[in-house]
């Protein structure tokens, strides 16, 4: 079964920096894409940062410039990472972060999401 474990959430200063990590478990034929949205409260899920699998990288326009986005790829496919790189964290960029993959597995081609992490930044 497939899963995708996010890590490095926590609670920041206006100006900090925080670096989340998200794992992808289990039988990955293909990986088309992964990225990471975000939803705070009495919002909409928006997302934030996304790489393809050619390594194009797009951003919200909210993020340009301080949210980079990274992604480790095993050659086996048994695991594959993605970073986001959040420098200059601003109060409005605290939300719960998920972790999104667009994977070929045995259930076919669909999207999987992660639990979430919370970033809060605040002084």
């Amino acid at each position: 079964q497939v899963q995708l474990v996010e890590s490095g959430g926590g609670l920041v200063q206006p100006g900090g920096s925080l670096r989340l990590s998200c794992v992808g478990s289990g039988i990955i034929f293909r990986n088309n894409g992964m990225g990471w949205y975000r939803q705070a409260p009495g919002k909409q899920r928006e997302s934030v940062a996304v790489l393809t699998f050619a390594g194009s990288a797009n951003y919200a326009d909210s993020v340009k410039g301080r949210f980079t986005i990274s992604r480790d790829n095993a050659k086996n496919n048994a695991k594959n990472t993605v970073y986001l790189q959040m420098n200059s964290l601003k109060p409005e960029d605290t939300a719960v972060y998920f972790c999104y993959a667009d994977l070929n597995t045995n259930e076919g081609r669909r999207d999987y999401w992660g639990q979430g992490t919370q970033v809060t930044v605040s002084s």
